[in-house]
């Protein structure tokens, strides 16, 4: 189990991740912003269920705002081999 970790992809936009407490499985908290080069129509998504105990998913124009509580990990790993930036 690891404690933390922080990542920053540039993808069509900015976004920033962290995970607290986590194993490769699962993790419970995870949490993202980002800043999107496509400005999109306002929403909010919540879900909870097929991997998520409380997904919280809010979007405005550029900005989004993304909360996980107990879910799976997001794998990053594999972003990262598809951009080049992959460090193990």
């Amino acid at each position: 189990m690891k404690l933390i970790k922080f990542s920053h992809h540039e993808d069509f936009g900015h976004d920033w991740y962290v995970q607290v407490l986590f194993t490769k499985r699962w993790a419970l908290f995870q949490g993202s912003v980002s800043w999107n080069d496509f400005p999109s129509w306002p929403y909010l998504q919540m879900k909870s269920g097929t991997g998520d105990v409380l997904n919280i998913f809010f979007w405005v124009y550029n900005f989004g705002i993304d909360v996980t509580i107990l879910g799976r990990t997001w794998d990053w790993g594999r972003n990262d081999i598809d951009s080049g930036s992959y460090v193990e």
